[in-house]
């Protein structure tokens, strides 16, 4: 039995392998970025951590919707990186066994079937099965997280210009030494 967060966008029931999810946070203020992809929403700071936010409605080609008290990011952890992705609302952690999950159809070879690694049912509900790190292409992944970089750098540098570096402990020295 592997055990999925799911979530919906869009009227469609998703799971995630709860094992590539690091946190579910409410909705919160993000920072957008310029040259960002239409999908990729901006950063949020999260504990002092930058991570590039996904509104999955928009990357999987559906209308973008408002966000309200049920919206949430899913922070998950690809490869050495963290990515947030913006879901209509999270349903609940369920279990489901080899068994309840059937392989991906092939109907065509378009990105939907990159990224979904099966089928779930339980019951009466149809869960589609992703692949976290498959959701972006490398190059998109890439392209993201050094946007994202490039931008913190920027704002740092903008921030801070001329902060001179202090060696505390040297200073805390001279000031012992002259009482």
């Amino acid at each position: 039995m592997t055990k999925y967060l799911t979530f919906w966008t869009d009227g469609e029931l998703f799971g995630l392998p709860i094992s590539d999810v690091v946190q579910i946070i409410s909705m919160q203020g993000i920072t957008p970025l310029p040259d960002f992809p239409d999908y990729a929403k901006g950063v949020i700071n999260l504990r002092g951590n930058i991570i590039p936010v996904i509104d999955i409605r928009v990357r999987f080609g559906k209308p973008e919707a408002e966000y309200n008290e049920n919206t949430c990011i899913i922070v998950t952890s690809i490869e050495d990186s963290y990515m947030g992705f913006i879901v209509d609302a999270v349903d609940e952690v369920t279990d489901l066994d080899e068994d309840s999950i059937s392989p991906p159809p092939k109907v065509s070879k378009d990105i939907t079937n990159r990224y979904l690694t099966g089928i779930g049912q339980i019951e009466e509900k149809v869960i589609l099965l992703l692949d976290v790190a498959k959701i972006l292409s490398e190059n998109e992944l890439t392209e993201v997280h050094e946007t994202a970089a490039q931008n913190k750098s920027a704002e740092a540098a903008d921030k801070h210009p001329e902060t001179p570096v202090v060696d505390l402990r040297a200073a805390a020295v001279k000031k012992n030494e002259g009482e």
